[in-house]
């Protein structure tokens, strides 16, 4: 069984693929964590999948209309608060535009059981109505994971799609080796990995669909 990818062994698999193709330039190689970290947001960007999906519970403030994301947040995919007694019932938060949610609560002093929420800025929400009360909020949503470097050996990718955040780092290496044929190469291998994984993701909603249509 192959060893698990790591920071440290990803660097050093990069630099041998750049050696086989004649490239040994030491600038080059000091860019190889850079070059990590724009193939991980790279990723993060053009995959909406299940292993980039997180939750976060806290609670709202009576009175308070606009709340920060959490730390990576990259796409919200719902929300829904706890009201009714003893706030067991999960009531969904619907999205909307910002201005629908201007629209319909012009006043934010004004307080009832929020119904919508908006992009506020890249940071933040904007709910309406304005919460009355300290509704318990459950939050899912698509995040960068934890970038990888010397104290993070580890994280999403190098233990579930290492083949994909390799391929991609060397596409990101593409302005240092342009004339290297092997570029096209890597870039296939990146698409068709990219491809193979939202087509699990894909299969995994059906399965979901088909055990609910079961029952």
């Amino acid at each position: 069984m192959p060893a698990a990818m790591t920071y440290t062994s990803l660097q050093s698999d990069i630099r041998n693929y750049l050696e086989r193709g004649g490239i040994t330039d030491p600038i080059v190689y000091e860019q190889i964590p850079r070059l990590i970290t724009l193939a991980e947001r790279r990723i993060a960007r053009e995959l909406k999948i299940q292993g980039f999906q997180t939750v976060v519970t806290t609670a709202m403030q009576a009175g308070l209309a606009v709340y920060p994301k959490p730390d990576r947040w990259r796409e919200t995919i719902s929300m829904n608060i706890g009201t009714g007694s003893g706030n067991n019932v999960r009531t969904q938060v619907y999205p909307r535009a910002y201005e629908y949610v201007r629209q319909y609560w012009p006043n934010e002093s004004l307080t009832a059981t929020p119904e919508f929420y908006a992009d506020y800025d890249y940071r933040h929400w904007v709910f309406a109505p304005t919460p009355d009360a300290a509704y318990p909020m459950e939050i899912l949503y698509y995040e960068l994971p934890p970038l990888l470097d010397e104290t993070n050996e580890t994280n999403w990718l190098t233990e579930f799609a290492p083949n994909v955040l390799l391929y991609a780092s060397l596409v990101e290496a593409t302005p240092f080796v342009k004339d290297d044929q092997r570029v096209q190469l890597w870039q296939g291998y990146y698409d068709r990995a990219m491809s193979a994984l939202n087509g699990e993701d894909l299969q995994k909603i059906l399965d979901r669909s088909a055990v609910r249509d079961e029952a």
